[in-house]
C-alpha cells in the first residue's frame, strides 16, 4: 500500500519555519518517504479526526511489467470494462459495506460508508479505479477492486454485486486484490476542493499520457 498525499501532524518543541522543518525531516527520512509540504496549523488540529473525506486509487496493469510491479496488480485476463463500470457505479452512495470489511474489525464499529465517487478509467495499459468517501473500512477498497475484476472476467454479475450491499457475502474476502496497486491519493479537509492528485502520473508517465 502506498500514499501520494498522506497527512500527519506534529507538535514542535521550538518555533521553526515550515521550510526548515520540511528540509530537516527529508534529510532524515528514508528515500521512499518525501515530505511535500509543511504548514502551521492551530494546536487543536488533528490530521485524522479533522478529515472530511479521503480518496484512494487502485491501479491495474493489463500487461506484465518489470519495473511497475510494486505499484500495480497485473491482471492477465481480458476484462469487460463496461460491465466493470456498471457494477462500480453501485458503490456510490451510502451503503453497508459489511461484505467488504475485514472480519477482524472492531465488532462495535459501523460498516456503513458514504462513497461520493466510484469510477474506472483506462490510461493506455493501465486501469485506474478511484474511490472518494467519508472513510474506508480495512481492506474495503482492495475487496471492491477484486470483486470488480471478477465482474470484468464474467464470473460475477451486476446483480451479484448489488446483493453484496444488501446482505452479507464472504465472496469479497475470497477475491481481495493485492496491496501493490493501492494508493491513498488525498486526505481532504473542510474547504478543500475534491480533485485528483497529479502525482500518480510520475509513476507511469508513458501510460497516463496516452
Amino acid at each position: 500500500v502506498h500514499a501520494l498525499g498522506q497527512v500527519a501532524h506534529l507538535v514542535a518543541a521550538t518555533s521553526m519555519p515550515p521550510r526548515k522543518i520540511r528540509e530537516g525531516l527529508n534529510d532524515r527520512l528514508p528515500s521512499n518517504i518525501n515530505i511535500l509540504r509543511v504548514e502551521e496549523v492551530p494546536v487543536s488540529f488533528h490530521a485524522r479526526h479533522y478529515a472530511v473525506s479521503r480518496s484512494y486509487l487502485y491501479i491495474i496493469s493489463k500487461h506484465r511489467t518489470a519495473f511497475g510491479k510494486r505499484y500495480v496488480w497485473w491482471v492477465r485476463y481480458l476484462l469487460d470494462m463496461e460491465k466493470m463500470r456498471s457494477a462500480c457505479s453501485l458503490f456510490e452512495g451510502f451503503h453497508d459495506f459489511a461484505s467488504f470489511a475485514d472480519k477482524r474489525m472492531d465488532k462495535d464499529a459501523s460498516t456503513k460508508v458514504k462513497l461520493d465517487v466510484a469510477d474506472i478509467r483506462e490510461a493506455g495499459d493501465l486501469i485506474i479505479l478511484r474511490f472518494v468517501g467519508s472513510h474506508f473500512l480495512w481492506k474495503m477498497v482492495r475487496r471492491m477492486v477484486g470483486i470488480l475484476v471478477e465482474v470484468g472476467r464474467g464470473n460475477l454479475s451486476y446483480t451479484d454485486v448489488k446483493n453484496m450491499l444488501t446482505r452479507f457475502s464472504d465472496l469479497p474476502a475470497k477475491h481481495t486484490a493485492p496491496p501493490s496497486g493501492l494508493f491513498l491519493e488525498r486526505v481532504l479537509y473542510e474547504g478543500d476542493k475534491e480533485k485528483p492528485a497529479k502525482s500518480v502520473g510520475l509513476l507511469f508517465p508513458g501510460e497516463l499520457s496516452r
